[in-house]
């Protein structure tokens, strides 16, 4: 069933979320302060026994200059320079195996899948820890280091995807000025935050992405993750103005507001998790070149292969002649 409002009121809908006085401020100086730690990264290759891509496994330098994985996938014997997409993963989730996700690869891209800090246990394997101490939190990440935004686990998170943006950008088979970023649901919502924090990228796709409009979503859904927030303000019942004050800082409306990297959205209308009021109140926001797809009978996988068809076929467009 639909799970949220009609298509002409999503299309009319505008989120209320403010975006706090020091959002710039704060996400430069985190960025700056992560650029600063890096080190070189580490890449190794990787003989998966494949004969048309090449795997490499690589170590960047993430938040406070924490060691991420990833993996690096590309043409066999590429040389570039590559149009690349620095592709997120969802939620509980991590980078999976050297031989999975071997679409965009497969087309001619080269292809860099970030591992997911502390994730990777759920529906696919991860290999990166995260290194935080943080206070009371519901099961889950979405509230994990909620006293503040410095402390914020997708503070950590997100900085790290800014970073495989770095990173793709320097390495020497890509085009620097070709790289896109992608990813459904949370990587979606990394995505977004990317979109905003590296404006120099080609493309960005957000696919019913996560972390969007988050007032609105922890009061019109009971699915996780979103329903770590209620479980944690059903408890800490003082926090809620606080709580939802720190989670504004990573809200993907309030990065929309700042970003002009061109974008492609899509939501679901059949949608419990993300539900698509939230998805469109970021679309409304997104202050750059945009579009949306609205798949009317489709739940949180949203269009699928279909969204992923798409963004492949938006990148061969803009393809240099």
């Amino acid at each position: 069933m639909f799970t949220d409002l009609d298509e002409p009121a999503l299309r009319a809908y505008r989120s209320a979320l403010t975006r706090p006085v020091d959002f710039d401020e704060f996400w430069e100086r985190t960025v700056q302060e992560a650029r600063a730690a890096a080190v070189a990264p580490i890449v190794e290759r990787v003989d998966c026994g494949l004969t048309t891509i090449d795997v490499f496994d690589v170590t960047f330098s993430g938040f406070a200059g924490q060691p991420v994985k990833a993996w690096l996938r590309v043409p066999a014997g590429a040389h570039g320079p590559l149009a690349a997409v620095v592709q997120f993963v969802g939620y509980g989730g991590g980078r999976g195996h050297a031989v999975d996700n071997l679409f965009w690869a497969s087309a001619g891209f080269a292809h860099l899948q970030m591992d997911t800090r502390g994730q990777g246990s759920t529906w696919s394997t991860g290999d990166t820890s995260d290194d935080a101490v943080s206070g009371p939190a519901a099961p889950g990440f979405l509230t994990r280091g909620i006293d503040a935004p410095e402390t914020l686990y997708y503070r950590r998170l997100m900085t790290d995807a800014v970073r495989a943006v770095d990173t793709a950008r320097a390495h020497p088979t890509i085009d620097g000025i070709r790289v896109s970023v992608l990813g459904f649901s949370q990587g979606g919502g990394l995505a977004l935050a990317a979109a905003a924090l590296v404006p120099e990228l080609h493309h960005a796709f957000a696919f019913v992405p996560f972390l969007c409009d988050i007032p609105r979503a922890v009061t019109i859904t009971d699915n996780d993750p979103y329903r770590e927030v209620g479980r944690y303000l059903a408890v800490h019942r003082d926090r809620a103005e606080g709580a939802l004050r720190t989670l504004s800082y990573i809200d993907g409306v309030n990065f929309a507001r700042g970003s002009h990297v061109p974008i492609s959205f899509s939501a679901a209308m059949m949608d419990p998790t993300c539900p698509p009021s939230t998805v469109f109140g970021a679309y409304d926001a997104y202050a750059g070149r945009k579009d949306i797809r609205l798949w009317r009978y489709n739940s949180h996988e949203g269009g699928g292969i279909e969204d992923e068809l798409a963004a492949l076929a938006v990148l061969r467009r803009s393809a240099p002649a």
